[in-house]
């Protein structure tokens, strides 16, 4: 699994908001957050980035890492 740097916003009630992130030497600024499912592997949220792409981000609360796979047509990344 690829870890990835993030910034995000916990509330009051848990739910969390991607601002940005930092992946193979570029820094992302999240534009918009859409779908959010739960499994084994964690909380996952898909974000779409200033230019349109879409990443699927990934957040393991009891380690508090993140990795992230890219939607799409792409090779994912985990």
């Amino acid at each position: 699994m690829e870890p990835i740097e993030v910034t995000a916003r916990f509330d009051e009630q848990g739910t969390i908001t991607p601002l940005h992130f930092t992946w193979k030497g570029g820094a992302w600024r999240v534009e918009s957050t859409g779908r959010r499912w739960e499994d084994e592997a964690g909380t996952h949220i898909l974000v779409m980035v200033s230019d349109g792409r879409i990443y699927e981000l990934i957040f393991r609360s009891g380690e508090g890492r993140w990795s992230i796979r890219r939607s799409g047509s792409d090779q994912a990344v985990v």
